[in-house]
């Protein structure tokens, strides 16, 4: 069987899954399978934003760390005729493209978490703001 024949297969067979899951009536009210609400655990995705931008800031020097060696040694393949050189530098060039998106993805990550929390948080205060006012009214009244 060929890559495109299996590719199609497992296709057809997760697009199936996902349609037999979607069809079904949820066990219980609220669509929950023994969840609950979704809770928004501050602590939880700041350790995640936290080793996100960790991993940001590593990858930035480590992911590097070969760069001039590599660059030194296809330079001087290639001088000698080597096949192996532009191969090599090809190797580099895809490196380095492959670290700048994944460092451009941790930066993504450790932002968008960030800014979530942040946002949630100023959620909070203004609905916590709005029902002081109203029990305040209602007071009043």
């Amino acid at each position: 069987m060929s890559f495109d024949e299996e590719w199609s297969a497992a296709r057809a067979t997760a697009t199936a899954q996902v349609a037999m899951r979607l069809n079904q009536v949820a066990p219980e009210p609220g669509g929950g399978g023994g969840g609950g609400d979704l809770e928004l655990n501050q602590d939880h995705i700041g350790a995640i934003g936290s080793e996100a931008y960790k991993l940001h800031a590593r990858l930035q020097t480590d992911g590097k760390h070969a760069a001039t060696a590599t660059t030194e040694a296809a330079g001087a393949l290639t001088k000698e005729n080597f096949a192996s050189g532009a191969a090599l530098s090809k190797a580099q060039t895809t490196w380095e493209s492959q670290v700048k998106t994944l460092v451009a993805a941790c930066a993504n990550i450790s932002n968008g978490l960030n800014y979530s929390l942040s946002s949630h948080a100023k959620d909070e205060q203004q609905l916590r703001a709005d029902f002081t006012t109203s029990a305040l009214d209602s007071y009043l009244k």
